[in-house]
Protein backbone atom coordinates (compact mmCIF):
# COMPACT_ATOMS: atom_id res chain seq x y z
CA UNK A 1 0.00 0.00 0.00
CA UNK A 2 2.70 2.24 0.56
CA UNK A 3 4.44 2.51 -2.71
CA UNK A 4 0.71 3.84 -3.85
CA UNK A 5 0.83 6.93 -1.97
CA UNK A 6 0.44 9.87 -4.25
CA UNK A 7 1.82 12.90 -2.86
CA UNK A 8 -0.15 16.06 -5.04
CA UNK A 9 -0.22 19.61 -2.90
CA UNK A 10 -1.45 19.38 0.56
CA UNK A 11 -2.64 16.49 0.25
CA UNK A 12 -1.46 12.32 0.48
CA UNK A 13 -3.50 9.50 -0.71
CA UNK A 14 -4.37 6.18 -2.67
CA UNK A 15 -5.93 5.42 -5.76
CA UNK A 16 -6.90 2.76 -7.39
CA UNK A 17 -9.60 2.21 -10.13
CA UNK A 18 -11.51 3.87 -11.97
CA UNK A 19 -15.70 4.82 -11.77
CA UNK A 20 -18.09 6.04 -8.80
CA UNK A 21 -15.19 7.43 -6.43
CA UNK A 22 -15.26 5.48 -3.07
CA UNK A 23 -13.59 7.66 -0.66
CA UNK A 24 -12.12 5.53 2.53
CA UNK A 25 -11.69 7.15 5.83
CA UNK A 26 -9.34 6.07 8.17
CA UNK A 27 -10.07 6.16 11.91
CA UNK A 28 -7.61 7.40 15.09
CA UNK A 29 -5.24 4.90 15.19
CA UNK A 30 -5.72 3.09 12.12
CA UNK A 31 -3.64 3.72 8.81
CA UNK A 32 -4.46 3.49 4.97
CA UNK A 33 -3.24 -0.29 5.26
CA UNK A 34 -6.61 -1.09 7.26
CA UNK A 35 -8.94 -1.10 4.32
CA UNK A 36 -6.28 -3.47 1.73
CA UNK A 37 -9.12 -5.78 1.53
CA UNK A 38 -11.33 -3.39 0.62
CA UNK A 39 -8.97 -1.22 -2.01
CA UNK A 40 -8.39 -4.47 -3.61
CA UNK A 41 -11.38 -5.86 -4.12
CA UNK A 42 -13.81 -2.80 -5.10
CA UNK A 43 -11.50 -0.80 -8.28
CA UNK A 44 -12.66 -4.26 -10.36
CA UNK A 45 -16.07 -3.68 -9.65
CA UNK A 46 -16.26 -0.40 -11.19
CA UNK A 47 -15.66 2.08 -8.26
CA UNK A 48 -12.31 4.24 -8.19
CA UNK A 49 -11.01 3.72 -4.70
CA UNK A 50 -9.50 6.58 -3.03
CA UNK A 51 -8.00 6.58 0.56
CA UNK A 52 -6.74 10.41 1.62
CA UNK A 53 -4.45 10.07 4.78
CA UNK A 54 -6.42 12.47 7.20
CA UNK A 55 -3.85 14.85 9.05
CA UNK A 56 -4.94 13.31 12.32
CA UNK A 57 -1.59 15.28 13.74
CA UNK A 58 -0.64 17.83 11.50
CA UNK A 59 -3.35 20.77 12.77
CA UNK A 60 -2.45 23.14 15.07
CA UNK A 61 -4.03 21.96 18.64
CA UNK A 62 -6.89 24.22 18.15
CA UNK A 63 -7.94 23.23 14.54
CA UNK A 64 -7.77 19.30 15.65
CA UNK A 65 -11.12 19.03 15.91
CA UNK A 66 -13.87 16.46 13.83
CA UNK A 67 -14.96 19.69 12.05
CA UNK A 68 -12.27 20.56 10.75
CA UNK A 69 -11.57 17.20 9.45
CA UNK A 70 -14.51 17.33 7.32
CA UNK A 71 -13.59 20.42 5.89
CA UNK A 72 -10.61 18.79 5.09
CA UNK A 73 -12.01 16.38 3.23
CA UNK A 74 -14.61 18.38 1.46
CA UNK A 75 -11.30 20.17 0.29
CA UNK A 76 -10.13 16.54 -0.69
CA UNK A 77 -13.21 15.99 -2.74
CA UNK A 78 -13.12 19.58 -4.31
CA UNK A 79 -9.20 19.07 -5.14
CA UNK A 80 -9.76 15.79 -7.22
CA UNK A 81 -12.96 17.22 -8.50
CA UNK A 82 -14.99 14.25 -7.55
CA UNK A 83 -19.33 14.32 -7.17
CA UNK A 84 -21.65 11.97 -5.70
CA UNK A 85 -19.24 10.19 -3.84
CA UNK A 86 -19.66 7.32 -1.43
CA UNK A 87 -17.88 7.63 1.61
CA UNK A 88 -16.79 4.75 3.87
CA UNK A 89 -15.58 4.91 7.29
CA UNK A 90 -14.69 3.14 10.24
CA UNK A 91 -14.17 4.92 14.05
CA UNK A 92 -13.38 8.55 13.74
CA UNK A 93 -13.19 8.23 9.96
CA UNK A 94 -17.32 7.18 10.56
CA UNK A 95 -17.77 10.52 12.20
CA UNK A 96 -15.59 12.60 9.68
CA UNK A 97 -17.73 10.82 7.15
CA UNK A 98 -21.16 11.20 8.98
CA UNK A 99 -20.12 15.09 9.62
CA UNK A 100 -19.27 15.57 6.58
CA UNK A 101 -22.88 14.59 4.98
CA UNK A 102 -24.35 16.85 7.47
CA UNK A 103 -22.34 19.59 6.17
CA UNK A 104 -22.08 18.64 2.29
CA UNK A 105 -24.85 16.73 1.35
CA UNK A 106 -24.96 17.78 -1.71
CA UNK A 107 -21.68 16.04 -2.48
CA UNK A 108 -22.63 12.29 -0.88
CA UNK A 109 -24.62 9.69 -2.72
CA UNK A 110 -23.82 7.35 -0.15
CA UNK A 111 -22.91 6.66 3.16
CA UNK A 112 -20.83 3.11 4.84
CA UNK A 113 -19.74 3.53 8.40
CA UNK A 114 -18.62 1.17 10.44
CA UNK A 115 -17.39 0.66 14.50
CA UNK A 116 -18.09 4.42 14.13
CA UNK A 117 -17.80 7.07 16.72
CA UNK A 118 -20.26 9.91 16.64
CA UNK A 119 -22.59 8.66 19.24
CA UNK A 120 -21.13 6.93 21.97
CA UNK A 121 -18.85 8.77 24.40
CA UNK A 122 -16.00 6.63 25.29
CA UNK A 123 -15.72 5.55 21.76
CA UNK A 124 -12.30 6.76 20.93
CA UNK A 125 -10.98 3.98 23.85
CA UNK A 126 -11.26 3.87 27.46
CA UNK A 127 -8.26 4.32 29.91
CA UNK A 128 -6.00 6.48 27.89
CA UNK A 129 -2.79 5.18 28.09
CA UNK A 130 -0.28 4.48 30.06
CA UNK A 131 2.68 5.57 28.48
CA UNK A 132 5.74 3.43 28.71
CA UNK A 133 3.75 0.11 29.45
CA UNK A 134 4.05 -1.98 26.33
CA UNK A 135 2.31 -4.88 28.08
CA UNK A 136 -0.92 -2.76 28.25
CA UNK A 137 -0.71 -1.27 24.89
CA UNK A 138 -0.68 -4.81 23.46
CA UNK A 139 -3.28 -6.03 25.53
CA UNK A 140 -5.85 -2.35 24.80
CA UNK A 141 -4.81 -3.49 20.54
CA UNK A 142 -5.94 -6.57 21.13
CA UNK A 143 -9.00 -5.68 22.40
CA UNK A 144 -9.91 -3.75 19.68
CA UNK A 145 -10.35 -7.14 17.82
CA UNK A 146 -12.55 -10.33 18.39
CA UNK A 147 -9.35 -12.49 17.54
CA UNK A 148 -6.60 -10.81 19.13
CA UNK A 149 -3.92 -12.16 16.33
CA UNK A 150 -5.20 -9.76 13.95
CA UNK A 151 -3.09 -6.73 16.78
CA UNK A 152 0.43 -7.69 15.25
CA UNK A 153 3.23 -6.64 16.23
CA UNK A 154 3.28 -3.85 13.76
CA UNK A 155 0.02 -2.27 14.57
CA UNK A 156 0.64 -2.45 18.96
CA UNK A 157 4.59 -1.12 17.93
CA UNK A 158 2.12 2.31 15.82
CA UNK A 159 0.02 2.28 18.75
CA UNK A 160 2.88 2.02 21.42
CA UNK A 161 4.17 4.79 18.92
CA UNK A 162 2.01 6.90 18.97
CA UNK A 163 0.99 7.46 22.89
CA UNK A 164 4.59 7.67 23.23
CA UNK A 165 4.99 10.76 21.78
CA UNK A 166 3.74 13.28 23.63
CA UNK A 167 2.33 15.77 21.16
CA UNK A 168 0.42 12.78 19.57
CA UNK A 169 -0.75 11.93 22.73
CA UNK A 170 -1.94 15.48 23.56
CA UNK A 171 -3.87 15.59 19.75
CA UNK A 172 -5.54 11.91 20.35
CA UNK A 173 -6.92 13.39 23.83
CA UNK A 174 -8.13 16.58 21.95
CA UNK A 175 -10.02 14.09 19.21
CA UNK A 176 -11.44 12.22 21.66
CA UNK A 177 -12.37 15.13 23.51
CA UNK A 178 -14.14 16.67 19.77
CA UNK A 179 -15.69 13.74 19.19
CA UNK A 180 -18.22 14.12 22.73
CA UNK A 181 -18.70 16.94 21.83
CA UNK A 182 -20.33 16.50 18.02
CA UNK A 183 -22.20 13.80 18.95
CA UNK A 184 -24.76 13.35 16.49
CA UNK A 185 -27.80 12.14 18.15
CA UNK A 186 -29.98 15.16 17.02
CA UNK A 187 -28.76 15.24 13.52
CA UNK A 188 -29.32 12.00 12.57
CA UNK A 189 -32.85 12.36 12.13
CA UNK A 190 -32.41 15.04 9.62
CA UNK A 191 -29.79 13.06 7.07
CA UNK A 192 -31.60 11.42 4.85
CA UNK A 193 -28.58 10.00 3.04
CA UNK A 194 -28.46 6.44 2.16
CA UNK A 195 -26.45 4.56 5.25
CA UNK A 196 -24.93 1.13 5.49
CA UNK A 197 -23.86 0.02 8.75
CA UNK A 198 -21.94 -3.03 9.11
CA UNK A 199 -20.82 -3.95 12.56
CA UNK A 200 -19.33 -6.70 14.71
CA UNK A 201 -21.44 -8.35 17.20
CA UNK A 202 -18.33 -8.08 19.25
CA UNK A 203 -17.25 -5.05 18.87
CA UNK A 204 -16.02 -3.74 22.50
CA UNK A 205 -15.13 -0.18 21.27
CA UNK A 206 -18.68 0.74 19.73
CA UNK A 207 -20.65 -1.90 21.22
CA UNK A 208 -23.49 -3.44 19.10
CA UNK A 209 -26.43 -1.16 20.81
CA UNK A 210 -24.62 1.57 18.80
CA UNK A 211 -24.88 0.06 15.71
CA UNK A 212 -28.72 -0.36 16.60
CA UNK A 213 -28.84 3.63 17.74
CA UNK A 214 -26.91 4.66 14.54
CA UNK A 215 -30.18 2.43 12.24
CA UNK A 216 -32.74 3.62 14.29
CA UNK A 217 -31.99 7.74 14.09
CA UNK A 218 -31.07 7.49 10.58
CA UNK A 219 -34.26 7.85 8.43
CA UNK A 220 -32.33 5.65 5.48
CA UNK A 221 -29.87 3.15 6.72
CA UNK A 222 -29.05 -0.53 6.47
CA UNK A 223 -27.97 -2.54 9.58
CA UNK A 224 -25.71 -5.60 8.53
CA UNK A 225 -23.45 -8.10 11.04
CA UNK A 226 -20.44 -9.52 11.27
CA UNK A 227 -20.38 -12.42 14.10
CA UNK A 228 -17.16 -12.93 15.64
CA UNK A 229 -15.68 -9.50 14.85
CA UNK A 230 -14.96 -6.12 16.68
CA UNK A 231 -14.10 -2.58 16.30
CA UNK A 232 -12.49 -2.76 12.52
CA UNK A 233 -14.93 -5.67 10.18
CA UNK A 234 -13.08 -4.54 7.68
CA UNK A 235 -9.48 -5.58 8.72
CA UNK A 236 -11.26 -8.76 10.74
CA UNK A 237 -13.62 -9.79 8.27
CA UNK A 238 -12.50 -8.73 4.72
CA UNK A 239 -14.20 -10.71 2.48
CA UNK A 240 -17.66 -11.18 4.13
CA UNK A 241 -17.57 -7.22 4.77
CA UNK A 242 -17.04 -6.75 1.00
CA UNK A 243 -19.94 -9.35 0.02
CA UNK A 244 -21.88 -7.40 2.31
CA UNK A 245 -20.57 -3.84 1.18
CA UNK A 246 -21.27 -4.88 -2.76
CA UNK A 247 -24.70 -6.56 -2.37
CA UNK A 248 -25.84 -3.46 -0.43
CA UNK A 249 -24.65 -0.79 -3.63
CA UNK A 250 -26.04 -3.18 -6.08
CA UNK A 251 -29.12 -3.41 -4.20
CA UNK A 252 -29.11 0.17 -3.69
CA UNK A 253 -27.73 0.83 -7.82
CA UNK A 254 -24.77 2.63 -6.31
Amino acid sequence: MENHIIEDGKYRYIEIGDGTPMIILHGLMGGLSNFQGVSEYFPSKGYKVLIPELPIYDMPMLKTTVKNFAKFLEGFIEFKGLKDVILLGNSLGGHIGLLHTKMFPEMVKALVITGSSGLYESAMGDGYPKRGDYEFIKKKAQDVFYDPAVATKEIVDEVFATVNDRMKLVKTLAIAKSAIRHNMSKDLPHMHTPTCIIWGENDTVTPPNVAKEFHELLPDSDLFWISKCGHAPMMEHPEEFNVILEAWLAKRNF
